[in-house]
C-alpha cells in the first residue's frame, strides 16, 4: 500500500492484520473480521444518515449488510492528505449473484422483497442525542416517473439534434440517427400511457410513507456467502417507489438473458410470494421495463463523453439495445397481459 493509504488505515482501531488490493478498494483482514476500505464521494452528513438507516435495518430485520465503521475520531469519512475521502465498511467473503444461475437470481429477488417489507425511513427516537438530531437529514427523494421520462425524452432529442449538426459522424452517430424515431416514438408512447395508469398515486403514497429503496440493486451488490445472502452498497438509498428496485434488477438480469419469459415470470412470482405486489406497482413495473431507458442512457453517456473517439464496444452495445427492443416488448405484453388486462405497448 502507498504511504497515504497506510495513514488512512492508521485512523481505524481495528487491529489490521493484512490488506489485499482489488479494483478501486482494499480488503482489510482485521481482528473484527473482513472490512472494505473504499474511496467515496459520500459526504459526512450523508454517511451518518446511511449509517443510521443501515443500523436500524440490521437491528430490526437481522439482515447482513455492509455497515460503515467509525474511525478513531468518531467519524465515518476519513480524508487523506490529498483530500480524497474514504469509507471503511464491514465486508463478507462470497460470490456475486451469477446472472446465468436461475436459483441465485430468484434468491436475490426474494432477498429484495424481504428488504422492502415495511422498510421506511426510521423515525427519530428519544434515545437519539441532540447532536444526532441536528446532524441527521432526510434521504434524497426520487423523481416521479413522469418527470423522469419527460426529462429523458428531452435529452434524447437534444442528442439527436447535436448529432445532426456534426459534420463528421461515426458508426455510433449513424446508428443512433437511424433508429432514433423508432425508439423516441416508443418513449413518448410510454410517457403518454402514464396518464391512464395509477403510477402518480403510487409515487405520492411512497413519498408520504417515506418508503426506502436500495437505489442500485443489481447482481454486483448481492453476495452469496457461507452464512447466507448479503446486500451491499447502499450509498444510493433514497425515498422512492420500492418496485423501482425490482425493475432495475429485472432489467439488468433479463438483458443478459435475452428477455427470457420463464425467467421473468419466475422473478415476478418469487417477489410476489414474499411481498404482495399491488396493481399500481405492477403498472409501474411494466411501464419502467417498457421505456427504452438503456437507449437514453447510451445517448446521455455519448453526449457527456469525449466524442472524438467512440469505442467500438459502445457501438455493439447500442446495436444490442436496438435488436432486443422487439423481443422486450413482446415479453412485456405477454407477461403483464394477465395482470393489466391490456398490452403494455
Amino acid at each position: 500500500m502507498k504511504e497515504y493509504e497506510l495513514e488512512i488505515l492508521d485512523q481505524y482501531d481495528l487491529g489490521i492484520k493484512g490488506t489485499r488490493k482489488i479494483r478501486g478498494a482494499f480488503f482489510c483482514d482485521t481482528k473484527e473480521g473482513t472490512m472494505l476500505l473504499k474511496e467515496t464521494k459520500v459526504s459526512d452528513r450523508r454517511a451518518l444518515l446511511l449509517y443510521q438507516i443501515l443500523e436500524e435495518l440490521e437491528k430490526n430485520k437481522h439482515i447482513k449488510l455492509d455497515l460503515p465503521i467509525y474511525n478513531k475520531e468518531g467519524k465515518l469519512i476519513t480524508t487523506s492528505r490529498y483530500g480524497k475521502n474514504y469509507m471503511m465498511k464491514h465486508w463478507f467473503i462470497g460470490k456475486e449473484c451469477d446472472v446465468t444461475n436461475e436459483t441465485q437470481i430468484l434468491r436475490a429477488v426474494s432477498e429484495l422483497a424481504k428488504l422492502h417489507k415495511e422498510w421506511t425511513f426510521p423515525k427519530l427516537t428519544s434515545r437519539d442525542s441532540s447532536e444526532e438530531k441536528e446532524e441527521r437529514s432526510e434521504p434524497m427523494i426520487g423523481r416521479s416517473l413522469q418527470e423522469e421520462f419527460i426529462r429523458h425524452n428531452r435529452e434524447m432529442k437534444k442528442v439527436r439534434n447535436y448529432i445532426r449538426k456534426r459534420v463528421s459522424k461515426g458508426n455510433f452517430e449513424f446508428l443512433y440517427l437511424e433508429n432514433f424515431e423508432k425508439m423516441f416514438c416508443l418513449a413518448e408512447k410510454i410517457t403518454e400511457k402514464l396518464k391512464g395508469f395509477e403510477c402518480a398515486e403510487l409515487y405520492e403514497k411512497s413519498i408520504e410513507q417515506k418508503t426506502l429503496v436500495h437505489g442500485d440493486y443489481n447482481y454486483h451488490n448481492i453476495l452469496f456467502t457461507a452464512e447466507g445472502a448479503v446486500v451491499t452498497n447502499f450509498e444510493h438509498v433514497r425515498i422512492d417507489v420500492q418496485v423501482h428496485d425490482l425493475y432495475y434488477f429485472m432489467r439488468k438480469v433479463l438483458e443478459k438473458n435475452q428477455w427470457n419469459y420463464e425467467l421473468g415470470n419466475a422473478m415476478l412470482q418469487t417477489y410476489n410470494r414474499e411481498r404482495k405486489l399491488q396493481k399500481n406497482e405492477i403498472e409501474y413495473l411494466a411501464l419502467c421495463l417498457a421505456y427504452p431507458e438503456k437507449f437514453w442512457k447510451m445517448a446521455s453517456t455519448y453526449y457527456h463523453s469525449n466524442k472524438a473517439w467512440i469505442p467500438e464496444k459502445n457501438v455493439e452495445k447500442l446495436k444490442l439495445v436496438i435488436e432486443q427492443t422487439d423481443e422486450r416488448i413482446k415479453f412485456l405484453n405477454e407477461i403483464f397481459a394477465f395482470h393489466l388486462r391490456q398490452p403494455v405497448v
